[in-house]
């Protein structure tokens, strides 16, 4: 796999993968335009949207409607740290929801992707290549 990532105009930093364009900017007050999501916000919306096309797939092989379906993030940022240093998914449910698949459908959310990595981080590692 490879992601390819290039500047655009004054704090636009943008990736190329599989064909698509994932747009960031920094928001006007750190100097950007405003005009895409932050990085850091993308990474916060990566664990949210993650779990919620688990809790979506879930409730279509079931049959269950996700129009009513929501899942509320909270993150706590730590001032000391300057790190998030804790993250709550809250998957609201319709009063109607089956009981029986409560506890199933939070065991769904966990299998997010992004939620395995931040639990098993990758190396990451920074070098640099001259261009011929």
């Amino acid at each position: 796999m490879e992601m390819k990532i290039f500047f655009e105009g004054n704090k636009k930093v943008n990736a190329e993968f599989n064909g698509q364009i994932i747009m960031t900017d920094q928001p006007v007050q750190a100097g950007g335009d405003g005009s895409a999501p932050a990085p850091f916000t993308l990474f916060l919306a990566s664990i949210g949207t993650c779990a919620g096309i688990y809790v979506k797939s879930f409730c279509a092989q079931r049959n269950i409607p996700t129009d009513e379906i929501t899942i509320t993030q909270k993150m706590n940022y730590n001032y000391k740290t300057r790190l998030v240093d804790d993250i709550q998914l809250n998957i609201n449910l319709p009063k109607d929801f089956p009981e029986k698949y409560k506890a199933a459908i939070i065991n769904a959310a966990n299998l997010c992707a992004v939620k395995e990595h931040l639990n098993n981080p990758p190396n990451i590692e920074v070098s640099t290549i001259i261009a011929d």
